[in-house]
């Protein structure tokens, strides 16, 4: 009898600091996310610079302003419907990094995305990318 309330009384502690310690990551957003726009919430500030492939289509991610760590990629300008998505960075990995989302006439979509830091290159600097042709109207940004 004493050995199974100790057993409870355990379980029922680490489900409570299990609760507590994940309560940082946030689920839903703080503020409603406007028609049109896809927020990418990281779980770790990203360094970036950020790839964005969006429908098959590279599109420019702005960085954040003095080169700042990003909390969220912002997204404006979608269309309703469904849409692929590959997020990469050289400096930073990302789960999901890529897969479908759908964006519902008149409402934007929040999407919590596990961020870590992850340096792919070792020695020297890395290799330059080719401008993004981007999709018209859409734009894509880090937010600090």
């Amino acid at each position: 009898m004493k050995g199974s309330l100790q057993s409870a009384l355990l379980a029922t502690t680490l489900v409570l600091v299990t609760g507590v310690a994940c309560k940082k990551a946030v689920s839903q957003p703080t503020k409603a996310v406007p028609a049109g726009t896809v927020e990418f919430h990281f779980t770790r500030k990203a360094q970036g610079p950020l790839e964005l492939t969006l429908d098959g289509v590279r599109v420019p991610v702005e960085p954040t302003k003095k080169n700042k760590k990003a909390k969220a990629l912002l997204i404006t300008g979608l269309a309703p419907g469904k849409h692929r998505f590959f997020i990469y960075s050289p400096r930073d990995a990302f789960g999901p990094d890529q897969g479908e989302f759908e964006l519902v006439a008149g409402k934007g979509t929040y999407l919590v995305t596990f961020a870590q830091a992850f340096n792919a290159v070792l020695y020297g600097k890395p290799d330059a990318i080719t401008p993004a042709e981007g999709i018209p109207g859409v734009r894509a940004y880090l937010v600090p």
